[in-house]
């Protein structure tokens, strides 16, 4: 495995280069990046400690730096250093501007404005953390989306990941010997996705779970039979109902998010 040093410069938060950085990296097999992570950096001073501790590491440089003063430090310093040096939200805004007609006006941290999105995102976080794991079903009908399926298929996580999207959702498990609850069957609002899973690769994920805090599990929470009939009476629910599946098997929690989202848009149509 090839090993580098990449060093992630931002002027802000640094979530945005930190996201891109990963992305790239995914593209590559037998490569491991040493990440070294400098936010925040808005003075010539802070810079000038950043390049001496790049230079102690060389390796690529990736930055989102709107200060055209600090930018041209970094990328002299940088080329003096004969280090690769990419600005990487460059050919989205200068695609942008063409498009748009106007040249961009750069501002630190420009993404993180508390604008309605910003607070949209925020009053979905507290909907969706009251309304995990079945409760509060009074409020079930304001959730955009409901998710549904046996312990361990990620509903929780997916529920999370789609509120930081401004999504309210609501979500419940399915317990062997536990009726599903009517209220469920009465809503027509949100979009109702089942989240189903191999029984083979929930029966991993479950002995997993037993190793760690597992208190008031079944004996059998983990038996390959349970966990097939599980999954088996699941899937009958969401036929029954023509509720649309998701299978999360061998998905990521961003690529079932993506999902669920492309079934809310089609819904919408």
């Amino acid at each position: 495995m090839r090993a580098f040093h990449l060093h992630l410069v931002s002027d802000s938060t640094g979530e945005t280069l930190d996201v891109l950085a990963k992305a790239a990296l995914a593209q590559f097999e037998d490569v491991e990046a040493i990440r070294h992570f400098w936010p925040l950096v808005r003075s010539e001073g802070h810079l000038d400690r950043v390049i001496d501790e790049i230079a102690g590491n060389p390796g690529l440089v990736l930055y989102t730096l709107a200060s055209t003063h600090l930018r041209t430090r970094l990328e002299a310093r940088c080329q003096s250093l004969g280090l690769p040096v990419i600005a990487v939200l460059d050919p989205i805004v200068l695609g942008l501007s063409r498009v748009l007609g106007r040249p961009a006006r750069p501002r630190p941290g420009g993404q993180h404005v508390m604008d309605a999105a910003y607070f949209q995102r925020i009053e979905a976080l507290n909907y969706t953390l009251a309304h995990d794991d079945g409760q509060a079903p009074d409020g079930w009908d304001e959730a955009d989306i409901f998710l549904v399926g046996v312990s361990r298929s990620s509903k929780t996580p997916t529920s999370i990941y789609l509120a930081n999207r401004g999504y309210k959702v609501a979500n419940l498990p399915l317990v062997p010997g536990r009726p599903v609850p009517e209220r469920l069957f009465e809503l027509s609002r949100p979009l109702i996705v089942g989240l189903t899973m191999s029984p083979d690769r929930l029966v991993q994920v479950r002995r997993a779970r037993l190793l760690g805090p597992a208190a008031g599990m079944a004996p059998d929470y983990a038996e390959p039979a349970r966990v097939a009939e599980e999954v088996t009476e699941a899937r009958r629910l969401f036929a029954r109902h023509g509720w649309p599946v998701i299978d999360v098997s061998r998905r990521s929690i961003e690529e079932t998010a993506a999902a669920v989202i492309n079934l809310l848009q089609l819904a919408d149509e």
